[in-house]
């Protein structure tokens, strides 16, 4: 149910308006004075009506709080000393909209109704700009293998709780689709699924874009910035490469992960959140801990349900479903038919190692489905890209041998970083050890896109 919060010094007026919001089907909250408005703010309230002039102070007040704390709660603004100067201040300062007494109760109905509205787009156009969502549906969760149906019935058992939940597994295993899983099954699937890539933000960022900043907070902090806890909540907030994290920010995660709580950069108001917890790492964070690189609390915090994946190379009975659905994918993408699959092609597939996992199948298949233009699939559409004899001549003399073997090693490591931190170079050259003006050498070098 949504809640409304009425804040009027005339008890006679927050009764009547009262009254026709909860025949609306509203909830309804009342204060009548600033002091008790501000205490009963939440990011549980769907909006705010406060009159202009209150006995301890200016309702302004509460527009100013509300647009530093709540900036998702539109507040109207209610007064019998209408001005346009008045209203052009009221909005100026974050107010969603100015209505002068006497007024329509029907008139401020519509208002508020329109206000919810509009304000629950912002917030999800906000998420769906900075891509944090990016399946409007369940995720298709395809695999046969014994390994594959334990995982399934792990994510049914805990998806209707609010419990957190560690995916463990290499990269390319599917840990986001997982997590996205857990999401949709639990009673939070209507609300935000919020993706953060702990590798993929450079280290003195990803504090400002996990916990936000306030107006000011440093230089260029034009306007306060939500974070995406903030953002997450009511809803999911999924923390992949937790094991990049570093140490500083690892003990401020802990007490959110706590007292559901934290503050902005450069900010003092806390701001409690209701956010359900998923955490993926490819690392091995048990021994992390052990060698001091992840903090202990942290990790059994996290741990409470871990699900691990095993690579592809272990469940070997999917890669043949998994090729077949991929095929199917991208041939509905291409406006294809779809080609028969010889089990030779399923041959070949189950005789790679598969060190990409599940990414690196659908990478092979959609290259395969391109290449194709007959009604088979053919070995020779299969185009693997990581075998290294076909890199490098074998016969060549052994200097020669040695520096084509160099230059692929060099190139597959920078592209595997490059991929690890999803293009973020700062991050690449930190996770490769070499200066940010080598590493865009070397990708200009190896003509790495």
């Amino acid at each position: 149910m949504q809640t409304i919060l009425i804040i009027e010094d005339k008890k006679s007026m927050a009764d009547m308006l009262t009254k026709n919001f909860q025949s609306e089907g509203f909830s309804v909250k009342t204060a009548y004075n600033v002091k008790d408005g501000v205490a009963l703010l939440s990011s549980d309230l769907s909006a705010v009506i406060t009159d202009l002039k209150l006995p301890d102070g200016d309702g302004m007040e509460i527009v100013k709080t509300i647009k530093e704390g709540f900036p998702f709660i539109p507040v109207i603004v209610m007064t019998a000393y209408g001005s346009i100067e008045t209203a052009v201040k009221a909005v100026k300062e974050g107010a969603y909209d100015f209505i002068t007494k006497p007024f329509d109760p029907d008139h401020l109905l519509l208002i508020i109704k329109r206000a919810i509205g509009e304000r629950s787009i912002e917030k999800e156009n906000i998420i769906l700009k900075k891509e944090f969502s990016k399946f409007l549906k369940m995720p298709d969760m395809i695999g046969v293998s014994r390994a594959w149906n334990e995982i399934m019935e792990k994510v049914k058992k805990v998806a209707p709780l609010k419990t957190t939940v560690l995916i463990l597994g290499e990269s390319g295993t599917g840990k986001e689709l997982i997590a996205r899983a857990i999401h949709h099954l639990s009673q939070r699937a209507k609300e935000p699924f919020v993706a953060v890539n702990c590798a993929a933000i450079p280290k003195d960022l990803i504090e400002n874009e996990i916990f936000g900043h306030e107006k000011g907070a440093f230089t260029g902090a034009g306007e306060t910035k939500i974070g995406r806890f903030e953002l997450a909540d009511k809803g999911t907030i999924f923390l992949d490469e937790i094991g990049d994290m570093e140490m500083p920010l690892q003990s401020k995660l802990l007490r959110v992960l706590q007292e559901n709580e934290f503050e902005r950069v450069g900010g003092t108001k806390t701001i409690k959140v209701d956010v359900r917890v998923i955490a993926a790492s490819n690392k091995n964070l048990e021994r992390e801990v052990s060698e001091g690189r992840f903090r202990e609390d942290l990790f059994y915090r996290l741990n409470v349900f871990p699900i691990v994946i095993a690579p592809l190379r272990d469940r070997r009975e999917d890669i043949a479903t998994l090729a077949r659905y991929f095929v199917s994918q991208f041939c509905r993408e291409m406006n294809k038919n779809e080609p028969l699959i010889l089990p030779e092609i399923e041959s070949i597939l189950l005789s790679h190692e598969w060190r990409g996992n599940v990414r690196e199948l659908k990478n092979v298949i959609e290259r395969a489905v391109i290449l194709c233009d007959g009604p088979t699939l053919l070995p020779e559409h299969l185009s693997f890209g990581t075998d290294v004899k076909e890199r490098i001549n074998l016969d060549a003399p052994l200097h020669e041998v040695a520096e084509s073997a160099a230059r692929f090693a060099e190139k597959s490591r920078i592209e595997n970083a490059l991929r690890q931190t999803h293009g973020n170079k700062s991050r690449a050259s930190e996770i490769l050890k070499v200066s940010y003006k080598t590493l865009l050498n070397k990708i200009k070098e190896y003509g790495i896109s």
